[in-house]
């Protein structure tokens, strides 16, 4: 197990990340709400801001690498949840969740979210130190998932949200009730008790989660192998998730080339894994259990590069094809209108 930082500092920062967090969570619970664009904008630049400002003190305390590695660690982790982000809004829009109580599935998402990936984080730091031949398997999930993401949704999978069977099951087993009672779970129809379609809405949340948390927690290892970064770059991906679902509200429909800078992030990653275990090697039926020697060691700083660079051509990507299918669109629209307002002027015309 890496640890490049003082102890000391670790349970200090992990401390004050998990009070900011519950305290951001609490104040939704207290009191939920549909935040305006100017509160959510400053919310997330707050949470953005801590982020670069505390890969800085990691930077002055432990040196140039754990503060790249945070960096790394971080935009990759913060571009994952993004991507989540997309299957909560189609969660959100499937379910009608009621604008007022989306904060709050939220919130509990975050909670599943982070619980999920602390139990997967710690597993897979302590299988990692065990068993370094596991980076063969996670690189080759990874690329998988690279190759997955890459493919183009239709219109239709990209709409639609498919149910896991724990959800399919669950539906047949709780008597459920269609329609919301407030943000509560329960609701009573003619003295009998019943369940909202919020407890499903959590299911999904929560399943989402553990399928997230699948893709991320190898990922970051690729990254770095120091549990506290690991876990420090998840804490600070979920921090200010809620108030990005709605700040970004219809942008995420723009980002159209993300799924395939994720991809690009994900395939590299597993490649660095599997050089990695290639370079380090002790399965005995590899190589007489020997590394290979020309297998490099992929630095940090390209690490950083490679994923800075994807996401940063994605977006603009994005965002310049989303303008010129705006144009586009316009342009239609307005020779429509133009035959229309002809057609009418001929039909006046002949009068």
């Amino acid at each position: 197990m890496v640890h490049e930082l003082p102890v000391t500092f670790e349970a200090i920062s992990l401390g004050a990340m998990l009070v900011l967090l519950i305290a951001d969570l609490l104040i939704v619970g207290r009191r939920p709400h549909v935040p305006s664009m100017k509160e959510s904008a400053i919310w997330v630049g707050f949470y953005v801001g801590l982020a670069v400002i505390f890969g800085l003190v990691v930077w002055g305390v432990g040196g140039v690498t754990p503060a790249a590695e945070f960096y790394a660690g971080w935009l990759m982790e913060y571009s994952l949840s993004v991507d989540n982000l997309f299957v909560f809004v189609i969660i959100m829009a499937r379910f009608a969740v009621p604008r007022d109580q989306q904060q709050r599935v939220l919130m509990i998402g975050i909670i599943m979210a982070l619980i999920f990936r602390a139990v997967f984080i710690l597993a897979g730091a302590a299988l990692i130190e065990q068993f370094t031949w596991l980076f063969y398997i996670f690189g080759a999930f990874l690329i998988y998932t690279a190759i997955q993401q890459a493919i183009p949704e239709t219109p239709e999978e990209h709409d639609d949200y498919k149910e896991n069977a724990l959800i399919r099951v669950m539906r047949r087993v709780l008597p459920l009730h269609h329609q919301y009672n407030e943000g509560k779970l329960t609701t009573t129809i003619d003295g009998r008790r019943l369940f909202t379609p919020l407890i499903i809405v959590f299911l999904a949340i929560g399943s989402t989660d553990v399928l997230f948390a699948v893709d991320s927690i190898p990922a970051i290892f690729g990254i770095t192998r120091d549990p506290f970064i690991v876990f420090a770059t998840n804490l600070f991906a979920l921090m200010g998730l809620r108030q990005l679902y709605f700040l970004l509200g219809g942008l995420l429909d723009r980002l159209v080339y993300l799924p395939y800078a994720l991809s690009a992030i994900l395939g590299f990653i597993g490649i660095k894994l599997i050089l990695e275990a290639l370079h380090t090697n002790t399965l005995s039926w590899i190589n007489g259990g020997e590394g290979f020697e020309w297998a490099p060691e992929v630095p940090i700083w390209l690490s950083l590069t490679v994923i800075v660079v994807s996401l940063a051509v994605g977006t603009v990507a994005s965002l310049i094809k989303s303008a010129y299918d705006e144009r586009i669109d316009a342009a239609r629209i307005a020779a429509e209108k133009a035959e229309e307002e002809a057609e009418e002027a001929a039909e006046e015309a002949a009068k």
